[in-house]
């Protein structure tokens, strides 16, 4: 099944001051991110913004909150964005996709994916904007991921799938985004 942008949205999870330095790969991670986010705004997929515990862990850093353009945020408790009942109730009734981007790959990230999966929705995980502090913690998260059904792509894949076609003003920022 084709990912199409009309019935997709974009989960950016937990890109936070106080987690982001303590990351494994952080700036290709962040470079890719940032990426895939401004592609989101240009295609018109929504973007939920979520922090986990904000009050202790700070906001998202302003490079995420600034390439993610206009998004609903919403601090959380709970390690799956999916425990949140005002994260359930911002996906549009039309969803059927969740992209998924942020950290930690074995906490908030994973939980998501897996409750979202159980909640019939199609969650989709972007493999070079997802981290954790260690790597070993990423590969085995994303080993449960895939048992579990989960989808995995890249942000340039992601990006090229919901453009679906060449030409189109939408594409070409699209792809001097990609080759920047």
């Amino acid at each position: 099944m084709r990912i199409i942008p009309e019935e997709t949205v974009c989960m950016v999870i937990d890109y936070q001051e106080k987690l982001v330095p303590a990351v494994a790969e952080r700036e290709k991670f962040l470079e890719k991110s940032i990426k895939l986010l401004h592609g989101m705004q240009i295609l018109k997929v929504p973007r939920i913004l979520t922090t986990q515990y904000k009050k202790g862990l700070g906001d998202n850093i302003p490079e995420i909150k600034e390439a993610a353009g206009e998004a609903e945020e919403f601090d959380k408790l709970s390690f799956s964005a999916w425990g949140e009942a005002a994260v359930r109730a911002a996906l549009p009734e039309d969803c059927k996709n969740v992209v998924i981007c942020g950290m930690e790959a074995h906490i908030c990230v994973l939980q998501t994916a897996l409750d979202l999966k159980e909640a019939g929705y199609r969650p989709v995980l972007v493999t070079d904007c997802i981290t954790a502090r260690d790597l070993e913690d990423k590969k085995t998260a994303f080993l449960r991921a895939q048992m579990e059904g989960v989808t995995f792509t890249t942000y340039e894949s992601i990006l090229y799938e919901l453009s679906q076609v060449a030409g189109t003003p939408e594409f070409k920022q699209i792809s001097a985004i990609i080759k920047a």
